[in-house]
């Protein structure tokens, strides 16, 4: 294998033996029943910086799902500044999969650039409306239209995911993951699963850009992740390929995708299943 990617199985435990797997990858989460009905939904909110790949990971989920390329959450051709602006739900499969992604505003360096941790958080507890524009200078307060002073289970987060460039990691600045880190201190705090998705594999490794597979034995790509952990053990670190060239979906990619996927959903069904318990 050279240099690049030399033989280390297992380095993401998590992700399924592609070249073993028989069964189509969206059966189970087809299938999914949520462990609390009344709960109504999984909510699972997507941060990190600016072009990280969260609006396409969502995408990249529903495509899939339906077996075809779909544009539900717009993604920007550049990643200069946040593309996502708005607090919105995305659902999966035309909505009929108890899971939804909420995509937010990306972070950025300044004090008045990028999303802010108070809105950040807001989310986290479900205080933050359908449609509610972010103001990268001035937080969501209570007495605001868009503030939810009393959050059903349904609207709070029950998954964390950190959307990270494999590619580019070592260009996040220090800002920024002191802001990843202040997010995720609350999300601990609340005892809100957390997880990783690292995103542009395939650019960060030429022999998984050749052949996905070699995503398993990539010393190269284990090396970039070590640093950016961010306290998050390693079987929840999820390596994907978004879409975004592609015309046509891609067996390797979906499997990839949907096991991240099968990951959060279990961990948020089983955060919220421990609130019940509660």
């Amino acid at each position: 294998m050279g240099s690049v990617c030399e033989s280390e199985p297992h380095v993401f435990c998590t992700v399924v033996n592609i070249s073993v797997h028989l069964m189509h990858p969206w059966t189970k989460l087809r299938e999914f029943c949520l462990t609390e009905q009344d709960v109504g939904q999984l909510r699972i909110v997507l941060f990190g910086p600016v072009g990280a790949g969260k609006s396409s990971f969502i995408n990249s989920v529903n495509n899939a799902f339906l077996g075809r390329v779909t544009s539900k959450a717009l993604v920007a051709s550049g990643a200069g500044t946040s593309f996502t602006t708005t607090y919105k739900t995305h659902k999966i499969g035309h909505g009929r999969l108890p899971f939804v992604f909420n995509d937010v505003m990306g972070l950025e360096e300044g004090g008045s650039a990028g999303i802010l941790n108070e809105d950040l958080i807001s989310g986290l507890e479900g205080h933050i409306k359908e449609n509610y524009k972010f103001n990268p200078i001035s937080p969501l307060s209570n007495g605001n239209s868009y503030y939810n002073p009393s959050p059903a289970m349904g609207d709070k987060v029950h998954c964390v995911v950190n959307v990270i460039p494999a590619d580019k990691i070592s260009m996040v600045t220090d800002e920024v993951i002191n802001k990843l880190r202040s997010v995720r201190n609350k999300a601990s705090d609340l005892g809100i699963p957390q997880v990783v998705v690292m995103t542009m594999i395939d650019k960060a490794c030429p022999e998984v850009d050749r052949d996905l597979q070699n995503i398993y034995r990539s010393k190269k790509i284990k090396q970039k992740v070590s640093p950016m952990v961010l306290g998050v053990p390693m079987n929840c670190i999820l390596p994907v390929k978004n879409y975004h060239e592609e015309i046509s979906v891609d067996m390797k990619m979906d499997l990839l995708i949907l096991s991240a996927l099968t990951q959060i959903v279990h961990f948020a069904d089983d955060y919220v299943a421990s609130l019940y318990e509660r």
